[in-house]
C-alpha cells in the first residue's frame, strides 16, 4: 500500500550558485558520508558532473521528505538520508540514525528515481508499507 509520494524539481544553476558562494560546506550539509565521496570524485574530474550529482541528491531528499510527510524536520535530516547506487545502477535510499529507526518502526520501504538535464534535476519517490 502506498504511504506517500514525493516529487521535486531543482534548478541546477541555483545549486551551482549556492556551491560557488558556500563551497564544500554546502555540499557537506546536504550530502551523507558516501555521497560526499562520490561528489568529490565527480567534481574533481568534471565540475559540472559534480554539481549535477549534488543537485540530484538535493532533489531526491526533498522528494523523500515529502513522501514520508515530515518535510525537513526531525528525524528527517539531509545527511540521514543518502541516495546510493545499487550494483545494477538503480538509485536506492539508505537511511541513518534516528531516521532509519523511525522508517523501520513504521514498516516502510522506498523507491527513488532521479534524473538531470542541463539546467534541471528531478526526483520522484514512492514510499510504501511492507505488507
Amino acid at each position: 500500500m502506498i504511504y506517500g509520494i514525493g516529487t521535486d524539481v531543482c534548478d541546477i544553476r541555483r545549486i551551482r550558485s549556492t556551491f560557488e558562494r558556500r563551497g564544500e560546506r554546502f555540499a557537506g550539509k546536504v550530502l551523507g558520508p558516501h555521497e560526499i565521496e562520490v561528489f568529490r570524485e565527480r567534481y574533481a574530474k568534471v565540475p559540472a558532473r559534480g554539481i549535477a550529482y549534488l543537485a540530484t541528491r538535493f532533489s531526491a531528499k526533498e522528494a523523500f521528505s515529502k513522501a514520508i510527510g515530515l518535510g525537513m524536520r526531525m528525524p528527517m535530516t539531509w545527511r540521514a538520508c543518502e541516495i546510493v547506487k545499487a550494483r545494477s545502477g538503480k538509485p536506492e535510499i539508505r537511511l541513518h540514525d534516528g531516521l532509519a529507526e523511525w522508517f523501520e518502526a513504521k514498516g516502510l520501504r522506498a523507491h527513488v528515481s532521479v534524473s538531470d538535464e542541463t539546467d534541471y534535476a528531478t526526483a520522484f519517490v514512492v514510499v510504501e508499507t511492507r505488507d
